[in-house]
């Protein structure tokens, strides 16, 4: 009888190596005797395991400097393609935008899902690197220096192919996806381990990162004038200088200040208050005197808007009482939002051809409001003392709807609501549905929430919500065609009044939910800007043909309550888009800033703004207008040295800010 084969014993598995943290607890426990006490080792194994703990703390540090370091460099990168390659890389790239933006120029063709191919043969290997030399600014290799030189020697050798400016940088550095490891170090291993990122000791990256940065020496850079805004108030409801006395001693202060000039606000409801074709400007005659006296320039706005309805206000200006007295016979001149309720901040564009005002359309009013300035201070203009002129186009002066007005209700960072409502608007959205072919496209969406709705709260403005959709896409076309077509029949008119006079339009910084897919409130504001296309191209386009000169809001340090909140803001996105827009286009920029108090770092952010220093183009705000809560008699001065700002913006002293 055969024997059964015996079981053969199943191999044990063998138990995993404890390691990291796991190995060194495990190697404190063994190092402990059974009754608690310390091993004979336990010294040396206590010194071991402190300083691998120290070696590791270095080492993290040193990881996260690689990282800050190659941050910084990718930034560059990305800039540099956006500035001196014209790649349509968008303001949040990640390495899929650069890769197929690349692979466009070398002749690919990338589908949206990454599909890759070439229609034609590939060109020359040579031809391949000419063309590159030659597009990043190095001269083209030569066959023969090809043939004589292997491809390590040549990648080791070459000089930096684009040489980026520091102060170009795209809007979020965060949003950048940066390769782990170094591909040519990977590849081509360098001899010399000083060459070799891995190899960097903590100060040497330390150094690296902050030889980029700028020294704060602003002596000798670009001469941008500064214009200080006289407080709202200085004319009082009846047009008189309110305080003649307080008016002569902060102008005396700015003058000391070697302040360029000053901004005054031409208030419609207060002119034109009673009666239509009424103008009253005595109270502006005299200001205007005092301003002469001490040789300043003079920026007006012509303020056609409402001021004040706020509760933190204590000067209320409103439209003129004979406008206000139309509105209640006629409440459609003024810009409704979906459940009818209107807003008196400015005059619906819906009127700007419509004869409701007395026999005027809105841009005929407008138009005479100029004409009359420009007729009574001829020999201003004459003297050169008036140097531009601001044209109010919205709300608070700025080019955009009332859509996110505090009075109905709204409170940061709601998204805010259309304001399309009124019946002459629905009247144009009515035809331009009919000519599109589409009827029932002639409404207004009916899912875009209220004003303090989040996106995600809503089917219209939410992930792939009906904003993309084609009735989405033609709404928010019509929607932003309105506020340009409004800009470009006042900017006519205003060039008209104004001949040869600086034009000037301020540009709104909706800068909220500017991280999400539809750009909610800048959509609701008129500009059609989500992230598959540039809602602030064609808008500066109307602008480059009236040759306007674009004021945009500067915020400085980026405020941390921004980077925490819900509302995925970005004003430095936001800022950096709109900029680069408006210089590309040729058009002049200026800037202002905020209410909010800033500190030093702060003031910084804003002159590096206003002229970056290493920019090839030498491109540089034209002027920059500082507004204050308060007169400056009253010594409320939000920069913490109004008298060093001024100077480093006019190149004049290093910008080492006296606390």
């Amino acid at each position: 009888m055969e024997s059964q084969p015996q079981p053969q014993p199943q191999p044990q598995p063998q138990p995993r190596r404890p390691r990291g943290f796991a190995a060194t607890a495990a190697a404190a426990a063994a190092s402990v005797s059974p009754t608690g006490a310390p091993s004979g080792s336990a010294g040396a194994s206590t010194a071991s395991s402190g300083k691998g703990k120290r070696e590791r703390e270095k080492e993290k540090e040193r990881t996260k400097l690689r990282e800050r370091h190659r941050r910084a460099i990718t930034s560059r990168m990305l800039a540099g393609l956006r500035q001196y390659g014209n790649f349509p890389l968008p303001a949040r790239a990640d390495m899929n935008d650069v890769l197929a933006a690349l692979a466009r120029e070398a002749g690919w063709t990338v589908e949206p899902d990454g599909t890759t191919y070439r229609h034609s043969p590939p060109p020359q290997h040579q031809q391949h690197l000419g063309a590159f030399s030659v597009r990043s600014g190095e001269s083209p290799l030569s066959a023969t220096s090809l043939k004589n030189c292997s491809v390590k020697a040549t990648l080791d050798c070459q000089q930096p192919v684009v040489r980026i400016d520091g102060s170009l940088s795209p809007a979020s550095l965060d949003s950048v996806v940066i390769a782990e490891r170094d591909t040519r170090s990977e590849k081509y291993p360098s001899t010399s381990p000083i060459n070799s990122v891995e190899c960097l000791e903590a100060d040497q990256l330390i150094q690296d990162v902050h030889s980029t940065e700028h020294d704060n020496d602003f002596t000798g850079t670009q001469y941008v004038p500064v214009y200080v805004k006289l407080s709202t108030g200085v004319i009082n409801n009846f047009c008189q200088l309110a305080d003649p006395d307080d008016v002569r001693q902060e102008l005396s202060h700015m003058n000391s200040l070697n302040v360029d000039g000053v901004i005054v606000d031409c208030w419609w409801g207060i002119v034109e208050c009673w009666n239509p074709q009424k103008y009253v400007w005595s109270g502006y005659r005299e200001l205007f005197n005092y301003i002469r006296e001490f040789k300043m320039k003079i920026q007006v706005v012509m303020a056609f808007h409402e001021y004040g309805r706020t509760d933190s206000a204590d000067v209320l200006i409103s439209l003129p009482n004979w406008i206000l007295e139309i509105g209640k016979e006629n409440q459609d001149i003024f810009f409704t939002d979906r459940e009818g309720r209107r807003t008196t901040e400015f005059l619906s564009w819906g009127i700007d051809k419509e004869r409701v005002l007395n026999g005027r359309t809105g841009v005929e009013v407008y138009f005479d409001f100029m004409r009359s300035f420009r007729t009574e201070f001829d020999d201003l203009f004459a003297e050169g003392l008036i140097s531009a002129v601001e044209i109010g186009l919205g709300p608070s002066g700025e080019l955009r709807y009332p859509s996110f007005s505090e009075r109905m209700g709204w409170r940061y960072p709601g998204i805010g609501e259309f304001q399309c409502y009124d019946k002459y608007l629905q009247q144009h959205l009515r035809k331009a549905a009919k000519l599109r072919g589409h009827s029932f496209w002639a409404r207004g969406p009916d899912n875009a929430g209220h004003y303090n709705s989040r996106p995600h709260e809503t089917g219209f403005f939410c992930e792939r919500g009906d904003y993309d959709s084609y009735y989405g896409r033609f709404f928010l076309h019509w929607y932003a065609q309105a506020l340009m077509d409004h800009a470009d029949t006042v900017l006519s008119l205003a060039n008209l009044a104004f001949e040869e006079t600086k034009i000037i339009v301020k540009i709104p910084a909706v800068y909220w939910w500017y991280k999400t897919s539809s750009h909610a409130a800048e959509l609701t504001a008129g500009y059609n800007n989500p992230t598959n296309q540039d809602g602030y191209s064609p808008v500066f386009e109307v602008l480059k043909k009236h040759s306007v000169t674009v004021k945009f809001v500067c915020y400085g340090l980026q405020i941390c309550s921004y980077e925490n909140d819900e509302a995925f803001a970005d004003p430095e996105g936001l800022s950096w888009q709109v900029l680069n827009s408006a210089w590309d286009r040729g058009l002049k920029v200026a800037g202002e800033n905020t209410l909010s108090c800033y500190d030093r770092e702060g003031c910084l952010r804003i002159i590096e703004t206003a002229k970056p220093r290493n920019d090839p183009d030498r491109r540089h705000f034209s002027f920059f207008v500082y507004q204050q809560p308060s007169p400056l008699v009253q010594g409320v001065i939000c920069l913490p040295d109004l008298d060093y700002f001024i100077k480093c913006m006019h190149g004049d002293i290093t910008g080492d800010l006296v606390p």
